[in-house]
């Protein structure tokens, strides 16, 4: 199946998409690769920090649910990390030269918008799992009615 470019997936714009293309997509995941290198944003001397991780897998999740709106020819729009639970990583760096796997499954979606995502960070040809987390997202109908007043209808 061919992916459309990983831009038309999220609302992030420049240097700001941080995931380099979608690999697969199916209704509950979607798997994007990251490629480390000097040039990396937020990369330093040892490589991307760890740290860093969590911020792929939002943006999987992100690049998920623009993934499903193009199919039902809606817009990508504007969604929220509201937070990650039990974010570990068994790596301090990702090193340049690796290749990164995000994998994001879907366990739970609201029909309010708040949804809830097991998360995989696997190193390509290195270590399997190097990060993990649940991360909780939320996607409100009306994003700009959301940011004015807070109303989630």
């Amino acid at each position: 199946m061919m992916l459309p470019d990983i831009r038309a997936l999220v609302p992030h714009s420049g240097q700001m998409v941080l995931l380099d293309r979608a690999l697969s997509a199916d209704e509950d995941n979607l798997c994007a690769e990251v490629r480390i290198h000097a040039g990396s944003m937020l990369a330093g001397a040892d490589g991307v920090g760890a740290w860093v991780g969590i911020e792929y897998m939002a943006q999987a999740v992100a690049a998920h649910a623009g993934w499903l709106a193009l199919r039902r020819g809606e817009e990508v729009k504007v969604g929220f990390l509201l937070g990650s639970r039990k974010y570990e990583a068994s790596v301090p760096v990702f090193a340049p030269g690796s290749v990164l796997h995000v994998h994001v499954h879907r366990v739970l979606q609201a029909e309010n918008g708040l949804g809830a995502f097991e998360c995989r960070i696997d190193v390509v040809d290195g270590v399997q799992s190097a990060a993990t987390a649940t991360v909780t997202v939320f996607q409100p109908h009306n994003v700009n009615q959301f940011l004015k007043d807070g109303n989630v209808g």
